[in-house]
């Protein structure tokens, strides 16, 4: 039987690429909306290549509802995936309204098309900023929210509760929050991975543009936290992994196999890792020497946090399987992929 459609809104970012083709290749249809504010035309070229097939691709900021409610008369689908989002935590505190604006009313549009067209699934991409400095380790999903030390975390937290509330008050409408922890690595073809814009945010990539000699020195923010190398530690998660666990997501709600109408769902490997190891851990698997120092704390990291992930394990039936040193490897093919190297 084939399985349904699903709508995926910032389907052309990293971690939408990578669901959309775990999607078809679990055997779903996909739509996938963007507007590559924060994305690239080439990973819609890169999915299409792995797949090997075409796949319905519309142009079209989910912030503008006029044009949002046209891909609903146009397409059939009970489930949507929201990755839609701005996501740089620095950017987010010196422009705290660009952030509320863009993420906040572009996940409500989608909430009141599907509530609007009768459309039942919404599948969230939340994270692991929510829990903020968390007292204890790992954090579960029961672990208490912490306040956000950054718009673009507490934009996370907001859209949670608007999904939990609307998930209560309308019949029809069911949601799955997945909180993800660190994700890193791309596609092992190597046709997709991550694409920051200007001087990267994230730690790997400005690894790997360090290792191409895009950047002259890798940066560590603080030594001298409470950990074991003094470095800060996080929750790793391969990006194919993640990627898996959106299907497993999806097959649960299209599977009706809900025990609640609104859900959460931590998305890590449960292994905590630290910034000094991975970048040493990089160095090992590439066989590359890395130029790196250290600086001063940066504003809004916190020292540790790792997933508790028993629960999507047992009931989504999902749990991380890629290796740290396969997840490392596929960094730096994508990064030689994208400079010639």
């Amino acid at each position: 039987m084939k399985k349904e459609t699903i709508l995926i809104s910032g389907g052309t970012g990293y971690i939408g690429s990578h669901t959309s083709v775990a999607l078809v290749e679990a055997g779903y249809d996909i739509v996938i909306i963007d507007n590559f504010s924060n994305s690239d035309a080439g990973a819609l070229d890169g999915v299409k290549k792995i797949l090997g097939r075409d796949v319905t691709f519309e142009e079209c900021d989910t912030c503008d509802k006029v044009a949002l409610r046209k891909v609903f008369e146009r397409h059939q689908f009970n489930t949507v995936i929201h990755f839609a989002a701005y996501k740089a935590v620095g950017e987010s505190v010196d422009e705290p309204l660009k952030y509320y604006q863009n993420n906040l009313v572009s996940f409500m549009n989608i909430v009141e098309m599907m509530k609007e067209f009768n459309r039942p699934n919404i599948l969230f991409s939340s994270s692991a900023t929510v829990y903020g400095d968390a007292e204890d380790l790992p954090v579960t999903e029961q672990t208490p929210r912490q306040p956000s030390t950054s718009p673009y975390g507490n934009t996370k937290q907001i859209a949670e509760d608007i999904l939990r509330d609307c998930c209560h008050a309308y019949a029809g409408l069911y949601g799955i929050a997945l909180r993800y922890f660190n994700p890193i690595g791309a596609h092992p073809s190597a046709l997709i991975g991550e694409l920051p814009r200007g001087v990267p945010n994230n730690l790997l990539p400005y690894v790997t543009q360090t290792a191409a000699g895009i950047r002259e020195c890798l940066s560590i923010f603080g030594n001298d936290y409470d950990t074991p190398d003094g470095t800060c530690l996080r929750d790793y998660i391969d990006i194919v992994d993640l990627a898996k666990a959106h299907v497993a997501a999806v097959d649960r709600m299209t599977e009706h196999k809900m025990e609640e109408k609104y859900e959460i769902f931590n998305v890590g490997t449960g292994s905590p890792v630290s910034v000094l190891e991975l970048i040493t851990r990089f160095e090992a698997v590439n066989d590359l020497k890395l130029p790196y120092k250290y600086v001063g704390r940066r504003a809004g990291d916190i020292p540790a946090i790792w997933a508790d992930t028993s629960r999507a394990n047992a009931v989504l039936g999902w749990k991380a399987e890629r290796t740290l040193d396969e997840t490392l490897r596929s960094a730096w093919a994508w990064e030689k992929h994208l400079r010639n190297l």
